[in-house]
């Protein structure tokens, strides 16, 4: 019998092993030593204020004056230190680990810090928009979720998300035309964008899952039709109609707004940003808590033993993935009728498609999916605040933060996220 043998690089000989942990180690040595000459070039009296938006009981206002060279130059030792450490053989993993964690944590407020040198940034502001821009991510995530814990691959959000947007805004301005009052036309916006976002996931299951097309090509097919539709629809009705720019009002919680900092980021906001957190709650208890829950996880797991217990995986995965439409296309209304009260082409920039790595992210999981949205909220919130701070970078540079952010969590930081294991296969009953 023949047997089989594996090529032995001189580097695994020497019993030495490239890890991300190796790679991270490496980064954050490269960032260390790139801050400390940085460091340099600061001056010593430089300093960065971070407010946050509200009074002490003296009267002076909430801030924290930082020496901007002193804590870069603390920083780079921590970043060289701790990475230096995680090269070490016989240092405990853990140990290595934690460090790594806390250069990863400090690499965000040290950015914000550099970036403000010499001037001052309202830090409840950059939290307020960083979760302001996280709730399409999240939504999205969610939606995902639906589909691929029920197996089937859906990366046509982006377009599901485009479809609501677009005839959300359309229904809106056509129903106020007609005369009727602005908030019962955006509540009727509101719920054409979700049906909308519905449609198109009805044409995604049926296309997977009854003629069991591959779902990548299935999705692929709705995100290009989604982009070709919204903008015929857009040339033809919103160019030659009175299109108003009316947003949903902001509604703040009683009581719970006044907290200072977290009242204004979370209990100061609009209809669809509350709604991304009841979804994640309730998507949390449906899925894990509940009979149905159990049954679409079994159906993602392993839908052959699933169908043997009575369970009909057919239909199961057609209401799954119809629910994720629904939320996709709620996520699409949050770009035309809560925020800016208006529709372009593609207005949806690939945050479809971002959901999908906050997804993978979040280990398919609707916390954890969040956690993955806050990240990119963030990023996408720093690129505004760079220009805002006047970084000497270019815009478009700027505009590629929330996508250069997707890559390096894919690619690095993710780590062993692992799908469903009937995700992507199509099934058929034993038969047929």
């Amino acid at each position: 019998m023949a047997t089989m043998t594996t090529t032995v690089t001189p580097v695994e000989r020497a019993g030495f092993k490239f890890t991300r942990q190796i790679l991270f180690a490496l980064f954050f040595l490269a960032v260390g030593v790139w801050t400390l000459f940085g460091a340099q070039n600061v001056a010593g009296d430089v300093t960065t204020r971070l407010t946050f938006g509200f009074d002490l009981p003296d009267g002076s206002p909430a801030q924290w004056i930082i020496p901007t060279q002193a804590y870069m130059i603390a920083v780079a030792l921590l970043y060289v230190v701790g990475g230096a450490v995680a090269l070490i053989p016989n240092v405990p993993k853990r140990v290595k680990f934690i460090w790594l964690i806390i250069n990863g944590v400090l690499l965000i407020p040290t950015v914000l810090i550099v970036a403000a040198a010499g001037n001052s940034t309202n830090v409840t502001v950059m939290l307020q928009v960083s979760v302001r821009l996280a709730t399409p991510v999240v939504l999205g995530a969610i939606a995902g979720i639906w589909c691929e814990r029920s197996g089937v691959v859906n990366i046509a959000i982006e377009g599901m998300m485009l479809a609501g947007a677009c005839f959300g805004f359309v229904a809106m301005t056509l129903f106020a035309a007609g005369g009727m009052d602005t908030f019962t036309a955006q509540a009727l916006g509101v719920l054409v964008s979700v049906l909308a976002g519905g449609m198109m996931s009805a044409l995604h299951a049926w296309l997977s899952i009854t003629f069991k097309t591959d779902q990548v090509v299935s999705g692929t097919v709705i995100n290009i039709l989604a982009i070709g539709l919204t903008s015929f629809v857009r040339r033809e009705v919103l160019l030659s109609s009175e299109a108003g720019r009316e947003t949903l009002r902001t509604i703040n919680i009683p009581i719970l707004s006044d907290i200072p900092v977290l009242g204004d980021v979370l209990f100061k906001g609009r209809p669809i940003f509350y709604a991304m957190f009841i979804l994640m709650f309730v998507t949390h208890i449906v899925l894990f808590h509940t009979r149905w829950g159990l049954r679409t996880r079994a159906v993602g797991e392993n839908p052959r033993a699933a169908d043997s217990l009575g369970i009909n995986v057919i239909r199961n995965r057609w209401i799954n993935v119809i629910i994720g439409g629904l939320v996709a296309g709620l996520a699409g209304a949050w770009f035309s009728l809560e925020t800016n009260g208006s529709f372009d082409d593609n207005m949806t920039s690939g945050r479809g498609f971002i959901a999908l790595a906050a997804m993978i992210f979040g280990k398919f999981t609707p916390f954890g999916a969040f956690g993955g949205g806050l990240l990119f909220g963030f990023s996408d919130a720093l690129g505004q605040r760079f220009q805002f701070l006047g970084v000497p970078v270019p815009n478009q540079f700027l505009q590629m933060v929330p996508y250069i952010i997707t890559i390096i969590v894919l690619a690095g930081l993710v780590g062993r996220s692992v799908a469903p294991k009937a995700d992507g296969v199509p099934y058929e009953k034993e038969g047929k």
